[in-house]
């Protein structure tokens, strides 16, 4: 799907810089956006892996369900919840949602540690990288030192982002994700990162992307937190 520029741009909801500067405790979403993560539990999650949505759509319906009921004791292992914080040990199956979702906007924060590694799937495709960025974290050979938030398995534009915006270890990043069709836009830290730049479709390569597909936390190697996520959908006829 092809969108034009200012329709795009128009389709964002800025959000006040005070939002998406992470604050000291978890905060409400602004109008017009939901929690999908209500900050208690993990309830509206799953787990998953990378692997093509399609296989799992394929499933009759009771296969699907059983299959998503035997990944919450990994992820109830792996995965707590702290003081309204989602805490991941660097182990075990993406947090997943139940829910699929197509166009949409995404805000959320993490806080990560030295050695980890982290991605947000989108519809279920990688991914919006989150790097240890620094020398020491030993991937500076994959462009880690370019920063978070590009879309690591384009083959072309969005791969790196446009500018470093990372905070350092310890403190609070905060993303805004919008995906319009194909299109891919990213703010880290209130700084534009991927501009519109189409999402290949990693697991069918030249196909067009899925329409819809769940949204997942990806985590290895070490410690991250994640809060406030909040997602606004956007309405299929409004991005035509």
């Amino acid at each position: 799907m092809s969108i034009r520029p200012s329709l795009t741009a128009c389709l964002l909801l800025l959000l006040p810089a005070a939002t998406l500067l992470a604050a000291d405790s978890p905060a409400q979403p602004p109008a017009g956006f939901v929690a999908i993560f209500n900050g208690k539990d993990l309830t509206g999650w799953r787990g998953g892996k990378t692997e093509n949505p399609l296989n799992r759509l394929k499933l009759a319906p009771d296969a699907r369900a059983e299959a998503d009921k035997k990944t919450l004791e990994d992820i109830h292992q792996h995965w707590t919840v702290e003081n309204g914080e989602l805490v991941n040990d660097g182990k075990g199956l993406y947090l997943t949602t139940d829910k699929d979702y197509g166009d949409f906007e995404l805000h959320l924060e993490y806080k990560t540690v030295a050695k980890a590694d982290s991605g947000i799937y989108l519809r279920g495709i990688p991914q919006v990288q989150i790097w240890d960025y620094t020398k020491e974290g030993g991937k500076w050979d994959r462009g880690a030192d370019k920063g978070s938030g590009g879309l690591y398995n384009n083959p072309g534009k969005g791969k790196y982002p446009l500018v470093f915006a990372d905070k350092p270890f310890g403190e609070w990043n905060a993303f805004r994700i919008t995906i319009i069709g194909d299109l891919v836009t990213v703010y880290l830290n209130d700084k534009l990162v991927v501009d519109q730049a189409p999402l290949a479709s990693f697991f069918d390569k030249g196909q067009p992307l899925l329409a819809s597909g769940p949204i997942q936390l990806q985590t290895h190697g070490g410690e991250i937190r994640w809060r406030n996520i909040w997602l606004r959908e956007i309405p299929r006829e409004a991005s035509k």
